[in-house]
């Protein structure tokens, strides 16, 4: 079975190519396309697509309030792609913190439009630590660091997952952390699953946000 992908953008120029780079592929099928956030949910109910290739800036609902419309309302819901023309956007941080599972630029290259929704399919975060770090440097300031800082000593981290997240947040995937740590590829795994859920995070995007946030990683 072919993964499965929804486009929303309210530029069908946007849309076409998308459309065009990924049903080339023999792995993936686009089943649906929308013009508007609002239109997402019954989209998404009616679909069951496996990614949501999400715009931002959208002129009735834009993403960020369409992102946390469907994870709060969709069982079982899509992961999430938001596909941004600027990186370094308060759209971007804000969808990101709804749950957003990584953000793909629109100048990206074919291959890597491919790979990202491949890799989000799977259950992966793709993030970029550089960007997300500027981010939340630029937006986060002023957002309640105290109340995240609170969260993250309420979760009560042991030391090897501390060490975990600080390697998430510098971008590592899990098989960097293993050689890094000298540990198997699957302890990470439980480390990393052990800080997503002490944490309250979807995924590893959110986790390092709230690293951030918190000051328990600091931007560079």
């Amino acid at each position: 079975m072919p993964l499965t992908v929804l486009l929303v953008d309210d530029e069908p120029l946007v849309r076409a190519g998308l459309r065009a780079i990924l049903d080339a592929q023999p792995d993936i099928e686009v089943v649906g396309e929308a013009a508007d956030g609002a239109a997402v949910i019954p989209l998404v109910r009616r679909l069951r697509p496996d990614v949501v290739a999400m715009d931002v800036r959208m002129p009735l609902l834009d993403g960020i309030e369409a992102t946390r419309a469907v994870l709060r309302t969709v069982p079982e819901p899509p992961r999430i792609l938001v596909v941004t023309t600027f990186e370094n956007d308060e759209y971007v941080y804000e969808a990101l913190r709804a749950g957003a599972d990584g953000f793909l630029l629109k100048r990206a290259r074919p291959e890597e439009i491919v790979h990202a929704v491949r890799l989000v399919a799977e259950g992966g975060s793709l993030l970029f630590p550089a960007s997300v770090r500027r981010l939340v440097d630029t937006y986060g300031a002023e957002r309640g660091n105290p109340a995240a800082r609170a969260a993250l000593e309420r979760a009560r981290l042991t030391e090897r997952e501390a060490e975990v997240l600080r390697l998430m947040a510098r971008g590592l995937s899990n098989a960097e952390i293993a050689a890094r740590l000298v540990v198997g590829a699957e302890t990470v795994k439980s480390h990393v699953s052990a800080v997503l859920a002490k944490l309250g995070a979807r995924d590893r995007t959110q986790a390092v946000i709230a690293a951030y946030e918190s000051g328990f990683v600091a931007p560079e």
